[in-house]
């Protein structure tokens, strides 16, 4: 198990299905589990994108 925060909301996820997952790494969640490890360069592309999707929601 592990803690993760996102924009500033902290929720607790099962760590079970990806191996060697440490502080600082970044993970793709899917209802309340880790999927995958992901590099912090592709982190911050995919983290870009959903925030452009939900400003133009905001429109």
């Amino acid at each position: 198990m592990a803690k993760v925060t996102l924009e500033g909301v902290s929720k607790i996820i099962s760590t079970a299905l990806v191996d060697d997952i440490k502080v600082g790494d970044y993970v793709v969640l899917h209802v309340g589990y880790a999927l995958a490890k992901i590099d912090p360069g592709e982190a911050a592309r995919t983290l870009a994108l959903i925030r452009e999707a939900a400003v133009g929601d905001a429109v």
